[in-house]
């Protein structure tokens, strides 16, 4: 089952995950140690994640290690850049009014 990217980033067990093998890969026993759950719950995470193409799975020996797939994040960012966009119009008009106030 092909998963929303946007469905797995809106758990913050998720985010959290996100953030810690975004500086380097881990495996699903070090990344359980960071959390209260279980290490099924992390694998359910980990599931959904890699089912959303948020995470790649790298084997080596008898380990696996997730990292972050760069490329779909960017996704996520194309996705808000139209949001930063509107958001930058905004304070620019703020800024505007502003300065047409204190010049007054």
């Amino acid at each position: 089952m092909r998963r929303d990217i946007f469905q797995a980033i809106a758990d913050p067990t998720r985010r959290a995950i996100i953030a810690l093998i975004a500086m380097q890969a881990m495996t699903p026993n070090a990344i359980a140690e960071h959390f209260d759950s279980t290490r099924q719950a992390i694998s359910k995470h980990l599931r959904i994640l890699n089912e959303c193409e948020l995470v790649k799975q790298e084997q080596q020996g008898r380990e696996i290690y997730y990292s972050l797939e760069i490329n779909k994040m960017k996704e996520i960012e194309k996705w808000l850049e139209q949001f930063k966009k509107i958001w930058e119009n905004k304070f620019d008009e703020l800024d505007q009014i502003l300065k047409t106030l204190k010049n007054k």
